[in-house]
């Protein structure tokens, strides 16, 4: 398998692991329970255009934020791992009323939902800045820059299709698997990103030692 086809499936399946559209399926549907299907598909569109753009955004910008901070890589890749490890713990046993109390039934439309709970921090949140500025940047030194952030953009659209359709088709998929069914693809979702977590800190902590010299650095030979 080519670099840019593993950078683009190790980035697709992160950023899914970490949204998990099957867990916003009920939060959606609550935020929108008096709305009809046309609106919600406005806001499923729109909430999904918003995520993606503040994706692209820390895809390019985010070394030059690290840099505004300065922040090094291997503090990024600590504390991301740290927070989705944090996340995955929380999706083996998640909170009885969800992410987001009630509906919105004060609202002329849903459309002030679409960026606030929906796109953020539902969609993206701390554990996808983390993500990408912690994963695709260190890709981004290792491989041609262009394919790599070629990869990365096609990894972010297909992501946001994916949700897009999930949350399009939220009460077919509801009423299929279930709330049952929802709540163990949460649980097993929750194990991998505590594993990605784990591997991101301890990545980003052999990184942080050895630029201090506790560790030595491996020679090639």
């Amino acid at each position: 398998m080519n670099p840019f086809t593993i950078h683009f499936v190790s980035l697709f399946l992160t950023l899914l692991a970490i949204i998990n559209p099957l867990e916003a399926i009920p939060v959606f549907l609550n935020l929108l329970a008096d709305k009809d299907r046309q609106t919600r598909l406005r806001v499923a569109r729109k909430s999904c255009l918003y995520a993606m753009g503040l994706m692209l955004f820390f895809l390019l910008f985010g070394t030059l934020v690290m840099e505004a901070f300065s922040v090094s890589l291997s503090m990024v890749q600590i504390v991301g791992g740290i927070i989705l490890t944090r996340i995955g713990f929380e999706l083996f046993a998640p909170s009885p009323g969800g992410l987001v109390p009630t509906t919105g039934s004060q609202q002329t439309d849903g459309m002030d939902m679409a960026f606030v709970p929906l796109a953020m921090p539902i969609m993206f949140g701390p554990g996808g800045i983390a993500t990408l500025i912690g994963m695709a940047t260190p890709m981004h030194f290792s491989l041609p820059t262009l394919e790599t952030y070629a990869a990365s953009v096609l990894a972010i659209v297909a992501t946001m299709v994916v949700t897009y359709l999930s949350l399009a088709y939220a009460g077919p998929i509801l009423k299929k698997i279930g709330p049952k069914g929802i709540d163990a693809a949460s649980r097993i979702t929750g194990f991998f990103v505590s594993a990605m977590g784990v591997g991101m800190f301890l990545n980003g902590l052999v990184e942080f030692l050895q630029s201090y010299g506790v560790l030595m650095t491996k020679v090639a030979g």
